[in-house]
């Protein structure tokens, strides 16, 4: 797969950024505690201070969304900029406001060196769906901010998936090049897919499980999935296609997405390996069991031991593994077990070694396993749908801006 794609994209190192007013779109997606409302998890934020450190000489304007409409982590951006100004130790100036006039004004008045967080990107409605670039283009909000700037950087590797009008509609009208993260993370990733070896083992949990279902079949028709080893929600899904849970989980769209892991496991029988014990909550208490006893009742928590030691054989003997999304609820203590005991396994292994998703990097820095996997990344879908081959929309937008930029 080693299609290089970030030879074909402008850095940084490309423009004269002294004075320039550049709208930089990362990803402060946080894990935000749903009693509190409080951030829990402040990597993504932390993230974004490389670029922000080769942009000190430009008046910046961050953009980021935070959550889904509808969901507990759906909240503004002041938390963020209180974080971020804590940890890079410089002002940022916050507007409760992403297209208005009072986040208009801002812009405008800002000074070289000044660093700007607008409000939450999907509070203005167009952020919450997917556009053609060329429809982007035309928003509200790109039409709205977009002459204010001189350029856009674009380091939101974790939503480099979606094509909403952050991320591929102001780099169909102004210069745009990658931030620091995207850059890095596309030329390592490039990298490893170059040296990646048979057997390729995939580790999947976690929620999102359209994407989930979309990305294992382009993994397994590309010759990058020689076994998926399910755990998490996408895990119950499939042992629900097994009939080895029996009553309905009472998930979004479930018959349909049943369905699609039944045909999947039909077309692809050999490939796929879901857990034999697992551990449920009684009464705040951790209770292993085999699948097979599962109440009606039952929800799923986290792997049994039986489970991780079969994963784990699995992992030991891979050429390449790829984990993304957490076993169960691996923030309470009790049911950390899966998760750590199953990154431990991915740590200790001879493979090459890619950990995805915000929650497993937590999850790796409180183990102290970091420097044993060659590649970490806090992005989750978008990393998986790279590694099928797939050209992702954000990658594909500072493409075609970098043959604009170039033919000028």
């Amino acid at each position: 797969m080693g299609n290089r794609q970030i030879v074909k994209v402008l850095t940084l190192d490309d423009f004269d950024l002294k004075g320039k007013t550049v709208f930089l779109r990362v990803d402060m997606n946080c894990p935000i505690d749903p009693n509190t409302l409080e951030i829990s998890g402040t990597r993504r934020i932390e993230e974004a201070i490389e670029t922000l450190d080769s942009l000190k000489e430009a008046k910046v304007v961050i953009g980021s969304h935070q959550g889904r409409v509808g969901n507990n982590e759906y909240i503004g951006m002041d938390k963020h900029a209180k974080v971020l100004e804590k940890l890079i130790g410089r002002k940022i100036k916050y507007v409760e406001d992403t297209i208005g006039e009072a986040a208009q004004n801002a812009i405008k008045n800002l000074q070289e060196g000044d660093i700007l967080l607008l409000d939450n990107l999907r509070l203005c409605a167009e952020e919450n769906y997917e556009f053609t670039p060329e429809n982007a283009a035309k928003t509200i909000m790109v039409t709205r901010l977009s002459k204010l700037f001189d350029l856009c950087v674009l380091d939101s590797f974790p939503s480099a998936h979606r094509s909403h009008p952050s991320i591929v509609g102001f780099a169909q009208v102004l210069p745009a090049c990658a931030g620091r993260i995207v850059e890095r993370e596309v030329r390592n990733l490039d990298e490893i897919m170059t040296v990646a070896k048979a057997p390729h083992v995939i580790v999947l949990g976690g929620s999102k499980i359209p994407d989930r279902l979309e990305a294992i079949k382009l993994l397994i028709q590309n010759g990058r999935a020689d076994h998926v080893l399910l755990t998490g929600l996408i895990g119950n899904v499939f042992m629900r296609a097994q009939a080895r849970i029996k009553s309905p989980m009472g998930i979004k769209r479930e018959e349909e997405v049943v369905a699609k892991a039944h045909s999947l496991i039909g077309e692809y029988p050999d490939v796929f390996a879901t857990p034999v014990d697992i551990a449920i909550d009684k009464d705040g208490e951790r209770v292993e069991m085999d699948v097979r006893e599962m109440g009606k009742g039952d929800k799923i928590y986290d792997l049994g031991p039986k489970t991780v030691e079969y994963y784990s054989k699995l992992i030991a003997g891979a050429g390449t593994v790829f984990i993304s999304g957490p076993a169960g609820y691996f923030e309470k203590e009790n049911f950390s077990y899966g998760t750590n005991a199953l990154l431990n396994a991915v740590a200790n292994s001879m493979a090459t070694t890619i950990v995805s998703g915000g929650h497993l990097t937590t999850a790796l820095r409180q183990q102290g396993l970091v420097d044993k996997i060659n590649h970490i990344s806090t992005a989750g879908g978008a990393l998986v749908l790279y590694l099928t081959g797939t050209k992702l929309p954000m990658i594909k937008a500072l493409e075609d801006a970098a043959i604009r930029y170039k033919s000028k």
